[in-house]
C-alpha cells in the first residue's frame, strides 16, 4: 500500500483502465488526464523504440496543457507524470485451417487498450473494421506473440524524465484456450 502523506502528486497519463487499477489497488491517490495525439503519425524502426516514443509523446501533449493551463501551480509536492504505450509482437506460423483460438490475437489489441501489433516484421495499426478484425484473428493463427510495454515518468517540477521499456513473451496462439464463433463475433461487436 501507498504510504499516507505522499511527498509528490501523481498525474497517470493514461485512459487505459488497468492502469488506473494498478494505482488505485497501490492506494495512491492520482489524477487522470489523457493525451490527444496522432499516433500513427509516429513512426520508429523497431517495436521497442516505438513504445518509448509513444509515451514521450503522450507526456510531451500533456506538459503542453499543463503549461496552456497554467496548471502547474507553485507547490512544494513534485508532480509525476506516468505515460506508457503497449505494443504486440505476433510471429507467424502458418496454419492450413482457420482455428478459433486464434482470436487471442484480436482481443489482445483491442480489449485492453493496445493500439499497435506488430506482425511479421511490420506495424499493424488497431483493426479499423470487423472485417479486417477477422482478418487479423485468421492471420494470426498459431501465432507467438510478445508483448513491448513502455513506461515513461516525468518529473514535472524538475524537469527530469526517465524511460524504460520490456519485452515479455505471453505464449502462444495455440495455447490459448479456443472460443466459439460467436462469442469471437460478440468481441469483435463490442471492441469496434
Amino acid at each position: 500500500m501507498a504510504p499516507k502523506n505522499l511527498s509528490f502528486k501523481i498525474i497517470l497519463g493514461s485512459s487505459s483502465m488497468a492502469r488506473r487499477k494498478i494505482l488505485a489497488d497501490m492506494g495512491y491517490d492520482f489524477t487522470v488526464m489523457t493525451a490527444d495525439i496522432d499516433e500513427k503519425s509516429i513512426r520508429k524502426e523497431n517495436a521497442e523504440e516505438l513504445v518509448v516514443a509513444l509515451a514521450e509523446a503522450k507526456a510531451d501533449a500533456i506538459m503542453s496543457r499543463l503549461e496552456t493551463t497554467d496548471h502547474l501551480e507553485e507547490n512544494t509536492h513534485p508532480t509525476l507524470l506516468i505515460t506508457a504505450d503497449t505494443v504486440c509482437l505476433f510471429l507467424h506460423i502458418a496454419r492450413e485451417y482457420f482455428k478459433y483460438h486464434d482470436l487471442f490475437g484480436y482481443i489482445l489489441p483491442t480489449s485492453i487498450g493496445i493500439e499497435v501489433a506488430v506482425y511479421q516484421g511490420i506495424i499493424r495499426e488497431k483493426p479499423s473494421s470487423k472485417e479486417e478484425a477477422r482478418q487479423f484473428i485468421k492471420s494470426y493463427s498459431g501465432g507467438q506473440a510478445t508483448v513491448v510495454g513502455s513506461v515513461v515518468v516525468t518529473n514535472l517540477t524538475k524537469g527530469i524524465r526517465k524511460g524504460a521499456w520490456e519485452r515479455s513473451e505471453i505464449g502462444t496462439a495455440d495455447h490459448v484456450m479456443g472460443l466459439p464463433r460467436s462469442l469471437t463475433e460478440k468481441l469483435i461487436q463490442e471492441a469496434l
